[in-house]
């Protein structure tokens, strides 16, 4: 398995096509798409179209969504990641979006959290970014919660998909000033 992070209780790795079945239970899930905007899936087709997706953008970017992994049953219990976003989005483009989704008997487990912490070194020692972003409906308290633990700061909110999210950002020079030792 090539990893491409670890925390004490997961594995991120890339997305593969045996994962069809897991990501299927979290996509056709309609509590997971609430605050997404996206309808569920309704067969595995549309999965294995979105894991051909993701590895596209792992072979053009380098970088994109990671399945994560639970060490203790080696299940996959969702994906987080950064994606470089590149259409325009809230007057940005070119950008680095960190996001997650987890399927929902491992929600409020502390799981979100424990990966995008990483995530976000990852973006500024790895892809070299200057700037990190997220976005969250802004009925999304939860996810609210994961990013401002992790870091990043409500610039604003704006019209997507005709609902209002929150806009988060971190600078390069904010992730090194609440580095220890930096």
């Amino acid at each position: 398995m090539d990893i491409k992070l670890e925390t004490k209780r997961l594995i991120l790795r890339e997305v593969l096509s045996t994962d069809v079945d897991k990501l299927y239970e979290l996509d056709s899930n309609p509590n997971v798409q609430k605050y997404v905007g996206n309808i569920p899936v309704k067969d595995k087709t549309e999965v294995e179209k979105l894991i051909q997706n993701l590895q596209q953008q792992y072979a053009e970017n380098g970088i994109a969504r990671w399945a994560v992994i639970d060490k203790e049953t080696d299940e996959l219990i969702g994906w987080s990641g950064i994606k470089l976003i590149k259409e325009p989005m809230n007057n940005h483009n070119n950008f680095y979006e960190l996001g997650y989704r987890f399927i929902e008997k491992y929600w409020g487990k502390g799981f979100a959290t424990e990966t995008t912490i990483p995530l976000v070194d990852y973006a500024f020692e790895n892809l070299k970014a200057e700037n990190i972003y997220a976005i969250c409906d802004v009925e999304n308290i939860g996810s609210k919660n994961v990013l401002e633990k992790t870091g990043l700061k409500l610039i604003e909110t704006f019209n997507h998909r005709n609902k209002e999210h929150n806009w988060f950002k971190m600078t390069k020079s904010e992730w090194k000033n609440k580095k220890p030792n930096s």
